[in-house]
């Protein structure tokens, strides 16, 4: 796949500015979209979108499918006279998770009984259009989420047996006695598709492109794993024997035990691997890029035992991505595929990306702990440029709060570096622009920043600290915070670079 050479910003649609406590599809995010069409910006780069529980990470989802609730404009369900909003105080510049989840639900509820009242009858047709057209993954979904709320949010493998064993009965039972609950969480999709779409819709409009995450594995407790426990490493009980995770490495002493359900791929290998032609298939209508997230899983993935509490004590087990990649082509050609190939990368996993096509990842904060051999300076990137260059990832601390903890060896080679580049920082507060800019003169076909650096922000607007299980994803724009001057400046940068 050939990119063109062009720059995006990566920033979550939650941590968009506004009233109401998390950032929405609405006002705010097609202000977004209208900053970078001005200012020469090619790609909006979001994480994954789907519905989170405890912890709020994007990366551990209720459903691969669903979108998230939280992502939902409700001004205009104000508008249609569903329902009243009242400001509810929400502080600015973080989401607070518990205040989020004891208001936003009982306001889509709130909207949903409005909905029922009112909504006139191309409304309803709308709904039940969608409800057929998506109905292979919303039935199991808006299902899933009602038993959940019916046993006070416990994972499904903690329900009554008929029902964590989907024995025909009791879910025929459950349907009807939850049916009103079942179409309320079937709505709430609705919504957030509509209001997708008619984003992306704008986007294309203005010539900006959407790229999205996928993360390699499902959550445990997600609407899959329930529905189809035959495609999991899984016990009698329905509980994991083997989860996904990495060794250590750069990140953790102890490398990072993720807890996902280990697919058997024997399984969805003989069934064509449908449930990854589907995955992909949805993630196509979204995005005109797709990121899938741990790529080198693909070719050996680190299986741990569900027993061992940490990442270390664990192996490599082969999978098999040639195959898989080669159905993927089959059911819809070269596909725009991003591969995150970061962490323990192997010629194997190198000539499985190269094999398809596939662009490649390198981050500039990796790239100065080490000699002039590391893959992640500009200077070794492969001439044809089919890779896409940050200066960090939600993963990664802000590259601002990365060079005040940077060692001293990695201060002065990044001087050195830059100089040689024709770049250069008289305070710290320079460091992200001229990484920035390092990024933009780079072969990379795509350079994309997260937009805590396009601010000079510090450690204190970091998104995620891996392998750590509470308090991340909360960072969120301040109001007015992202400026002309901002814009103008990345102009300037992607016009001196040939990125516009």
């Amino acid at each position: 796949m050939e990119l063109p050479r062009a720059y995006g910003l990566l920033l979550h649609p939650k941590s968009l500015p506004g009233p109401y406590g998390v950032g929405v599809l609405g006002e705010e995010a097609r202000g977004f979209l209208r900053f970078l069409h001005r200012f020469g910006g090619r790609y909006w780069q979001v994480l994954p979108l789907g519905p989170t529980g405890y912890g709020d990470s994007p990366y551990q989802s209720f459903s691969a499918f669903a979108g998230n609730p939280y992502l939902v404009d409700l001004r205009p369900l104000e508008e249609a006279g569903y329902l009243r909003l009242e400001d509810p105080g929400f502080p600015q510049g973080r989401v607070d998770y518990g205040l989020l989840y004891r208001w936003k639900w009982p306001a889509l509820r709130a909207a949903f009984q409005g909905f029922l009242e009112k909504a006139p009858r191309s409304e309803w047709e709308a709904f039940e259009a969608f409800q057929e057209r998506e109905g292979a993954w919303l039935r199991d979904y808006a299902l899933f989420m009602a038993l959940k709320a019916r046993h006070g949010g416990l994972p499904w493998n903690a329900w009554p047996h008929p029902l964590r064993l989907r024995e025909e009965a009791a879910l025929r039972r459950a349907e009807g006695e939850l049916a009103q609950e079942v179409a309320f969480h079937a709505w709430t999709q609705w919504l957030f598709f509509r209001q997708w779409g008619a984003l992306k819709e704008e986007a294309e409009a203005l010539g900006v492109e959407l790229i999205g995450d996928m993360p390699i594995f499902v959550a445990e407790d997600s609407a899959e794993v329930w529905a189809h426990p035959g495609w999991f490493h899984l016990d009698e009980e329905g509980r994991p024997t083997v989860v996904a995770g990495v060794p250590p490495d750069y990140f953790s002493e102890t490398g990072q035990r993720w807890g996902n359900p280990l697919y058997r791929w024997d399984v969805l290998e003989r069934e064509g691997f449908s449930f990854w032609v589907e995955r992909l298939g949805k993630a196509l209508e979204l995005f005109h890029l797709v990121r899938i997230d741990h790529f080198r899983g693909f070719e050996a993935y680190w299986e741990i035992p569900a027993s061992c509490p940490t990442a270390v004590e664990g192996r490599w087990v082969k999978a098999p991505g040639e195959r898989l990649f080669a159905r993927i082509e089959e059911v819809f050609g070269r596909v725009p595929i991003l591969a995150e190939d970061l962490g323990v990368i192997t010629p194997e996993v190198e000539a499985l990306r190269d094999r398809f096509g596939l662009p490649g990842m390198k981050v500039l904060q990796f790239a100065f702990d080490g000699g002039r051999e590391n893959p992640f300076l500009p200077h070794n990137y492969p001439p044809h440029g089919r890779v896409v260059v940050y200066t960090g990832t939600h993963d990664n601390d802000t590259t601002l709060g990365w060079y005040r903890t940077a060692t001293p060896h990695e201060r002065a080679f990044l001087a050195q570096y830059l100089s040689e580049w024709g770049l250069g920082f008289e305070r710290e507060e320079e460091v992200p622009w001229a990484l920035m800019a390092l990024g933009m003169k780079s072969v990379a076909r795509l350079a994309v920043f997260p937009v805590q650096d396009v601010l000079a922000l510090g450690s204190e607007a970091r998104m995620n600290y891996p392998g750590r299980p509470a308090g991340n994803w909360a960072w969120r724009l301040f109001p007015g915070a992202l400026t002309e001057a901002h814009g103008a400046r990345l102009l300037a940068l992607a016009q001196d670079t040939g990125r516009v």
